[in-house]
């Protein structure tokens, strides 16, 4: 019957389905443990009905339910818009674009590009020591994504790192402690900046508005997020909009700086 002909599987119809899978999984990565999670999983089950409907013949209804999913893309994309925002950014933050990978190979063209790299020991050793007197920190390094459109909302810093330096600028009395630092190459560039917050349901309720805006930052763009909490001086590492989890400093550092390569 024409009916069971779609049980003539190809291996192209294999691939097909696999790669369907893999999006359909990265999709729900993005929107997992959003308000956006409940209207994905309404897109699947209308999807699937259109399609049952249409295998079944049924025109009446198979054309009513394809008229709503064509008219509702553009309603679609004003829902998803910081899902899809994010799902391009992922793409083009991979490894295929990297452009800082890309760039190493040209550093002879730019004298400039000599000794650039970013001091994350001294970082993690600054978040160690403040951690200690439960100081809190939000430091945010940029990756590939210019975090120009939020370093404006600071004071604009040129100041290399270190320690001590960092060390006073979230010093509890001082003027430049509130907000994040944003630290570019080897050099804070922007103090008490005002970062986006997340509206994630997945973040666990004992983290405050310091967390938030680092897996806000870091949801929008790749940049990495380093927060030490003045409640319990734990010191979070924060990536892609997840929490990363770490053994020791010496595997925190190494991990950052596996992350900015």
């Amino acid at each position: 019957m024409d009916f069971l002909n779609f049980l003539d599987f190809k291996v192209t119809d294999i691939l097909d389905i696999i790669l369907v899978a893999i999006l359909l999984y990265y999709i729900y990565k993005l929107v997992r443990g959003s308000v956006a999670i409940n209207i994905f999983l309404g897109i699947v089950i209308v999807w699937a009905f259109w399609k049952l409907t249409e295998l079944l013949g049924m025109e009446m209804i198979s054309s009513m339910v394809g008229a709503f999913m064509q008219v509702g893309l553009i309603a679609l994309i004003i829902v998803f818009q910081q899902e899809i925002r994010k799902f391009l950014l992922m793409i083009g933050s991979t490894n295929l674009a990297n452009r800082k990978k890309f760039s190493k190979h040209f550093k002879f063209l730019k004298q400039e590009a000599i000794a650039t790299e970013t001091n994350v020991d001294a970082i993690v050793e600054a978040c160690e020591k403040m951690a200690t007197t439960k100081t809190g920190v939000l430091i945010v390094i940029e990756r590939n994504t210019a975090l120009d459109f939020i370093k404006s909302s600071g004071d604009q810093m040129d100041i290399k790192i270190t320690q001590p330096i960092l060390e006073s600028i979230f010093y509890k009395n001082s003027p430049l402690h509130d907000g994040a630092a944003i630290i570019v190459d080897n050099y804070i560039v922007a103090t008490r900046v005002i970062l986006p917050v997340s509206n994630s349901r997945s973040i666990p309720l004992r983290f405050g508005l310091r967390h938030r805006a680092a897996v806000g930052i870091t949801e929008k763009t790749d940049a990495l997020a380093l927060v030490v909490s003045e409640e319990t001086g734990t010191i979070s590492y924060i990536k892609n909009g997840e929490f990363v989890l770490y053994k020791d400093f010496k595997e925190l550092s190494t991990l950052i700086k596996e992350d900015l390569v």
